[in-house]
């Protein structure tokens, strides 16, 4: 359904980064600088982080996600890791299963610039 997700960032370096480090777990080379962006392919998606073409400081969405699929539990522990390691700050519950039997497994952090970020396994349907 989407063909890319872009979110605001105050400094394109920090941000560059952070998201080189996180997305590396799910397979991302490190990002491609575009002027005043930066952008990470991988699994058939493209992320991005930019800085407001109006010359306005970036701000986070109140109420926004930016959720990440992951391949295993063990994948979404290394995502939230990677995150906290290089200057995510962990919100929410610590990574878990939510939802009771069959239901999803979750990461939640903020980034440098404090969009909410998730990372989500959701198992196969038995």
């Amino acid at each position: 359904m989407f063909s890319h997700v872009m979110i605001g960032t105050n400094d394109l370096e920090k941000s560059r980064r952070f998201y080189d480090a996180v997305l590396a777990v799910i397979g991302a080379k490190p990002g491609m600088v575009d002027r005043h962006r930066v952008f990470w392919r991988a699994n058939g998606g493209t992320f991005s982080v930019s800085q407001p073409i109006d010359g306005q400081p970036a701000t986070r969405g109140n109420g926004s996600t930016v959720g990440f699929a992951m391949a295993s539990p063990e994948q979404a522990d290394q995502f939230h890791a990677a995150a906290i390691a290089h200057g995510g700050v962990a919100i929410e519950d610590p990574p878990g299963w939510r939802g009771g039997p069959g239901g999803l497994y979750l990461c939640y952090f903020r980034d440098p610039d404090g969009h909410k970020i998730c990372g989500l396994y959701r198992p196969p349907k038995a």
